[in-house]
């Protein structure tokens, strides 16, 4: 699978993109111009993709805001999905996302040229790769692959289908927001061709004050499920030795910045964003212009496709060992009922028929990611002889074909 994702694809995705002139959220209808034309043409694509993939529009109708929306609009993500084939585990579902919007120097210029390119063509061009690469491949969880409007604007259709989707019951396990992942020239002219970021909270949006409370006594200040997504991803990176591989960043996103990943932690469901190592500013949400001998505009010379391929080949691997590992452990628990030297975790097991083991990890609390691991087999209960107030633990499924589970970090049992 990973094979199949070409340079030459990803670069065609973008320069279509780009051709639009402008995909700006408010811009006018036109045959060959505009957002409307631009979600025409993605839907065509992800549908000759192949049969097994479900395409729809997802219409959201967005009144004006008095802020980034001047006027009633239709804000319209398209969307494939490509059913899980396991009975099981078909009702997990994975994202990976990118929008197709694109703005200029002003959030408000509909009409101006907006060419988008790295901002965000790169990360769409991610998700229509895998949708091509996947669409007829073998999956046990659900995959879907969706290209977002609005984000510009006020990631206004991450923001719905996220909020609609969770009132629905669809269980969304995992979001892989892919914004600004194609250029790997910094400003300075250095380059970061084997690095890319990603940004995962570390306590979760929108929890209550008991569990912010529960999270604290527990030191669980870094171990969300978005954490525990970004690891299983650098993890993941890692042992194909992938060309591009994460740079963990623990801080939910840049700094005067937002993305579609953030729509997604609001209502409670783990999502992380891909960004290019050295972000150019010249080259993003500027109109394309010459002052003196610096060029502005988010053009797509600026896109590298080797770099770009290499981001999709981490996205893809990342999805398929979500999208194949068995669920992660539930009621996983620390059991503290007496004063002991040792740790005695226990969970329950995860209900695909494959599973074949489970993995306890753990680090010391000073650490970033896992770097300790035990099988224990079918057992969902251990004792280890490890002092539970020097090392935080987790514990991960896996299944006969070797694919993990992103670990489950534990509550406390008193």
């Amino acid at each position: 699978m990973l094979s199949r994702v070409r340079p030459d694809s990803v670069r065609a995705h973008v320069d279509a993109l780009v051709a639009f002139g402008t995909r700006h959220t408010l811009s006018q209808d036109a045959p060959d111009r505009g957002i409307a034309a631009a979600r025409a043409w993605l839907a065509t694509q992800m549908t000759g993709y192949g049969s097994r993939l479900v395409v729809t529009l997802d219409r959201h109708p967005i009144a004006p805001d008095g802020r980034r929306i001047d006027r009633h609009v239709d804000v319209v993500n398209v969307v494939a999905t490509l059913p899980g084939s396991m009975p099981e585990a078909a009702g997990r579902h994975y994202y990976v996302i990118g929008h197709y919007d694109s703005r200029g120097s002003d959030p408000m210029d509909a009409n101006g040229d907006a060419p988008g390119a790295n901002d965000d063509a790169s990360g769409v061009a991610v998700v229509l790769e895998l949708a091509r690469v996947l669409a007829d491949v073998q999956l046990d969880a659900t995959v879907v692959f969706m290209a977002t409007a609005g984000e510009e604007q006020g990631l206004l259709g991450a923001r719905a289908h996220a909020q609609a989707a969770t009132a629905a019951g669809v269980d969304i396990r995992g979001v892989l927001s892919n914004d600004i992942v194609g250029d790997p020239t910094a400003p300075d002219g250095s380059r970061d061709d084997r690095t890319v970021r990603v940004f995962s909270e570390g306590i979760p949006s929108g929890i209550d004050d008991e569990t912010l409370q529960q999270i604290r006594s527990l030191s669980a200040t870094s171990d969300s499920p978005s954490r525990q997504l970004a690891r299983a991803v650098d993890l993941v990176g890692q042992w194909h030795a992938l060309g591009v591989v994460p740079r963990l960043v623990f801080r939910h996103d840049r700094f005067l910045r937002g993305g579609d990943h953030t729509a997604f932690n609001a209502v409670g469901v783990p999502a992380i964003r891909f960004t290019e190592v050295g972000e150019h500013y010249d080259r993003q949400h500027q109109d394309p212009r010459t002052e003196g001998e610096r060029q502005f505009g988010d053009l797509p010379q600026y896109v590298d496709a080797d770099y770009l391929a290499g981001v999709a080949r981490l996205n893809l691997a990342a999805l398929v060992h979500l999208a194949n590992a068995p669920s992660t452990p539930s009621h996983a628990e620390i059991v503290a009922t007496s004063l002991t030297t040792d740790t005695t975790l226990r969970w329950q097991a995860s209900p695909e028929p494959d599973v074949t083991g489970y993995e306890v990890v753990w680090r010391a609390t000073t650490d970033p990611t896992w770097g300790h691991v035990q099988d224990v087999g079918k057992h969902t209960q251990v004792t280890l002889p490890l002092h539970k107030d020097d090392w935080l633990f987790g514990i991960r499924a896996y299944d006969s074909d070797g694919y993990r589970s992103p670990a489950a970090f534990p509550d406390v049992v008193r």
